[in-house]
């Protein structure tokens, strides 16, 4: 019989540095969080969380509307993340399993957007938004990032790869539409990769600063990030108060990975065992 083998000292050396690497930021701004201004600036950087944090939290409430951004950008992020896993979900079994005119070219113009900076298009979009009247609303932020070619591209991927041609012929023959057997037969398949795509595209639009501070008011509608940036403002920068905020903001895209955990997972070792 084959033998396994067992991973050696130096894969588990290596996975333990890795690990201490992702989850030492994290920590290390929890614990100066924990603490006042003084702790940022001595010989030896603090490792053990104070007794401020409680206090800290309740300056970064005083200090800016801090539950309005989380509001705005969980509305934002929820908003997106679904409407580009809808979207992308329905164009990649578009483009993998329908059969239509001018199919491949079109997938290649899709794919080609991905290729232009972001930054190219933000002064005609501004100008949009102005000549739409959305200015400081929402929907500015939400309208651009509904659907993107990384999505398309993972879900086409996704369809062609478990999605056979056998089950869209047998739905087609039970009498099923288009749309009915995408959702019966093809988004179930496709749950896993999905999830990544829910979870890369709220991390994206939870994380983003340079679309909502341009086309947001800072004062009446914060996300998350341009809140955290005002903690930062001023004559001089109080790091425990800034890093408070940074640590209050990630809670909840660290709370959306463990809800998805098993969905995420699945899908990563789903592509890595494909071919």
């Amino acid at each position: 019989m084959p033998t396994t083998r067992r991973p050696g000292f130096l894969v588990y050396g290596l996975l333990s540095a890795v690990l201490l690497a992702s989850v030492f930021p994290l920590y290390f701004s929890f614990v100066v969080a924990s603490k006042d201004n003084s702790a940022i600036g001595d010989k030896v950087p603090p490792l053990i969380p104070g007794g401020n944090l409680f206090a800290n939290i309740a300056r970064v409430f005083d200090t800016v509307d801090f539950w309005l951004a989380i509001q705005n950008s969980l509305i934002i992020a929820s908003t997106v993340a679904v409407a580009n896993v809808l979207l992308s979900s329905l164009a990649g079994f578009a483009f993998a399993r329908l059969r239509f005119r001018g199919r491949d070219s079109l997938f290649l113009v899709v794919v080609g957007t991905a290729m232009v900076p972001t930054q190219l298009g933000v002064i005609p979009l501004y100008l949009l938004m102005a000549e739409l009247d959305w200015y400081g609303q929402l929907q500015a932020v939400i309208l651009p990032a509904l659907v993107g070619a990384l999505g398309v591209f993972m879900m086409r991927q996704a369809c062609e790869e478990t999605v056979p041609h056998e089950l869209i012929e047998a739905a087609r023959v039970d009498g099923c539409s288009v749309l009915r057997t995408f959702f019966t037969v093809a988004l179930p398949a496709i749950r896993p990769q999905a999830a990544v795509l829910g979870m890369l595209t709220f991390m994206t639009a939870w994380n983003d600063y340079f679309w909502p501070l341009i086309v947001l008011d800072p004062n009446d509608s914060p996300t998350v990030q341009v809140a955290v940036s005002t903690l930062a403002s001023g004559y001089y920068t109080d790091y425990s108060l800034m890093l408070t905020g940074a640590t209050l903001g990630v809670l909840p895209v660290i709370a959306l990975f463990l809800l998805l955990a098993r969905h995420i997972v699945g899908g990563i070792m789903q592509g890595a065992v494909k071919g």
